[in-house]
């Protein structure tokens, strides 16, 4: 009975220390997209007034991390923990090492100049912690990351980086 109960101790133990192995974000790594950055928390005072506010300020930075592929975001969804989505509905086409920065407020989209508005002058994340999704248009997760202000950014800017 005891060398029966060690083996299947051993066993377990290989179990466990396989599973600690792989990452809690394994969906994070199964796309060529990810997040690179947040600006959560706009410099100043928050307003989102449309003609006079700061959403604009506030912004999401996805970049390809692809070294050969170019990646059209249309159709591509990002998701905050609340459900406060954005839908990527024109071609936006990201070359290899490209990025865009999902801006709030209102704006003209541009390729040359990496923006995307969201055409809303609400804000989208919380200034002290919240959960960003982004999805493939077929509804597979492609990055997700949860930050809080106290333990994601120690200079207080207002600025996180996740992907270098």
């Amino acid at each position: 009975m005891r060398i029966r109960l060690v083996a299947a101790t051993g066993i377990a133990a290989g179990t466990l220390a396989v599973l600690a192995a792989v990452p809690a974000h394994a969906t994070e790594y199964s796309s060529a997209l990810k997040i690179k950055g947040i600006q959560y928390d706009a410099p100043g005072r928050d307003s989102n007034n449309c003609a006079t506010g700061n959403t604009k300020d506030e912004y999401l930075t996805i970049k390809n991390y692809s070294s050969g592929t170019t990646v059209n975001l249309k159709g591509y969804v990002v998701k905050d923990k609340a459900g406060n989505k954005f839908t990527f509905t024109k071609n936006h086409y990201l070359q290899p090492g490209d990025y865009v920065k999902l801006r709030g407020g209102h704006g003209t989209d541009s390729d040359s100049k990496n923006v995307v508005y969201r055409n809303n002058c609400n804000f989208m994340w919380n200034n002290d912690k919240d959960t960003i999704h982004l999805y493939k248009p077929s509804g597979a997760g492609a990055d997700s990351h949860s930050y809080t202000k106290s333990g994601n950014d120690p200079d207080g800017n207002g600025y996180i980086t996740f992907h270098g």
